[in-house]
């Protein structure tokens, strides 16, 4: 999708049903921990990047949408349930889930909005003990679970 037809980042829902990619970078990339976000993600905090709606294209199927408000939708997969993005009905962009990219350490979060819904115990996240996934089935149970998810790639 760059000059090269190359997308400079892809993603896409669990069950591929759902794919887009871009061909320019994020305008940026933040944090939200308002209400809305939290329900919308199911999570503390939603983290989505910008992007130009002319960098950006679905390539694989098209997005159920629900209208979480006045002014906005919320773009999800109807197959697998995904959060995919959050659109402004009026505007030059969209905002996708950092999570669905295809590499979600490209598009690192710069800043943070609907702060006064911050939970509090998210400042301290990086200090809670932590074990990898091998650690926590450990190498008997983890080799007996298969993926039914998308792969990162098309």
């Amino acid at each position: 999708m760059t000059g090269t037809g190359k997308a400079v980042l892809s993603g896409g829902c669990q069950c591929g049903a759902i794919r887009y990619a871009l061909s320019a970078p994020p305008l940026r990339t933040a944090l939200c921990h308002c209400r809305m976000c939290q329900k919308a993600t199911g999570g503390p905090f939603a983290s989505m990047a910008e992007i130009a709606k002319d960098s950006f294209a679905w390539t694989r199927g098209k997005p159920a949408s629900f209208r979480s408000s006045s002014i906005a939708e919320r773009d999800f997969c109807k197959d697998c349930g995904t959060p995919l993005g959050y659109r402004l009905l009026e505007g030059d962009s969209i905002e996708i889930m950092t999570g669905t990219f295809d590499r979600p350490d490209r598009v690192v979060p710069t800043l943070q909005y609907g702060t006064e819904a911050r939970l509090g115990w998210t400042g301290t996240i990086a200090n809670l003990p932590s074990k990898t996934t091998l650690q926590n089935y450990g190498p008997d149970r983890l080799a007996q679970v298969f993926s039914y998810q998308q792969p990162d790639h098309d």
